[in-house]
């Protein structure tokens, strides 16, 4: 997961799209040739667009655009201390 990524994500595409770009990666996941160092790539790529939908979401409801960032990262730091 990285900030900037998701913030540029969130601020140059419509959650349409990353929503056709979410399928696409997930169908490529699901492919059995598929290598373990792919599968981190797209793993990641998931987690950021996951992000920036997650961040349009909350800016619709009314939440600044910042806070919706940090809460997101606040969100998946809080994962990984549980893991």
């Amino acid at each position: 997961m990285k900030l900037p990524i998701i913030r540029q994500l969130f601020q140059n595409q419509s959650p349409e799209n990353l929503e056709k770009t979410l399928e696409v990666l997930e169908s490529y996941s699901e492919f059995r040739g598929t290598t373990e160092e792919d599968l981190n790539v797209v793993g990641e790529m998931i987690t950021n667009i996951c992000g920036a939908l997650e961040v349009h979401a909350n800016v619709a409801t009314g939440m600044a655009e910042k806070d919706a960032l940090n809460g997101f990262a606040k969100k998946v730091m809080g994962c990984i201390d549980r893991v």
